[in-house]
């Protein structure tokens, strides 16, 4: 397969395109759609969210110190777009997205997103100056989910959250499942033993 040589560039795609909601005291609250964005650590659980400082989100993050990060359904697309183009320093995006401020009992001042069918509540813990970009560590100290997604046994059912992705500018509904973690190691049961042929029975001699 024949490749291209290309200047460096930020190609690592698909993404999650995700909408962070956050407010300061007195004000109202914001979201901003970042898709930079990912988990960093299992034990605690952590993810990381890169942000530009010149976002109006940005010092609203950097003073309270918390923020919470809803994931995208399809239903949510629209929305997600908008708050990533808009600037709350003039538009009230929960108001123009037509979104619900929501429940979110471990933070202080941030609310959820009442439609995002997972909502995770997230404290700072670090900021990296990297460039361009602030890196934000954050501890997950809350999870809500839709209990749509919950099965009576308890297992979370995410694939029914009809998630999305963004790619390259473009957003894309997730689809096909082409595998579960350990598949291709895992051994196959063994082969049932081929059933054995049937004995035909001796034909019945009929008396003349």
């Amino acid at each position: 397969m024949a490749k291209e040589i290309w200047k460096p560039g930020n190609l690592l795609n698909p993404v999650p395109a995700v909408m962070l909601s956050c407010a300061r005291p007195g004000e109202k609250p914001n979201i901003i759609t970042v898709a930079w964005t990912g988990t960093v650590c299992s034990e605690p659980p952590m993810l990381s969210v890169a942000i530009r400082p010149d976002r109006y989100s940005h010092g609203i993050i950097r003073e309270t110190g918390e923020f919470v990060l809803n994931l995208t359904s399809a239903r949510l697309v629209k929305a997600a777009d908008l708050c990533g183009v808009r600037s709350g320093r003039d538009t009230d995006k929960f108001r123009e997205a037509r979104l619900t401020p929501g429940e979110a009992p471990h933070m202080n001042l941030a609310p959820s997103i009442a439609e995002s069918p997972v909502s995770l509540e997230c404290r700072v813990t670090q900021i990296l100056p990297l460039g361009c970009h602030d890196l934000f560590l954050a501890e997950i100290v809350g999870v809500l989910v839709d209990d749509s997604l919950i099965e009576e046994s308890g297992r979370l059912r995410l694939d029914k959250a009809d998630l999305t992705a963004y790619m390259h500018g473009r957003y894309y509904r997730l689809g096909e499942e082409l595998g579960t973690y350990g598949y291709s190691v895992r051994r196959k049961p063994p082969a049932k033993p081929p059933a054995a042929p049937k004995k035909k029975s001796a034909p019945k001699v009929r008396n003349a």
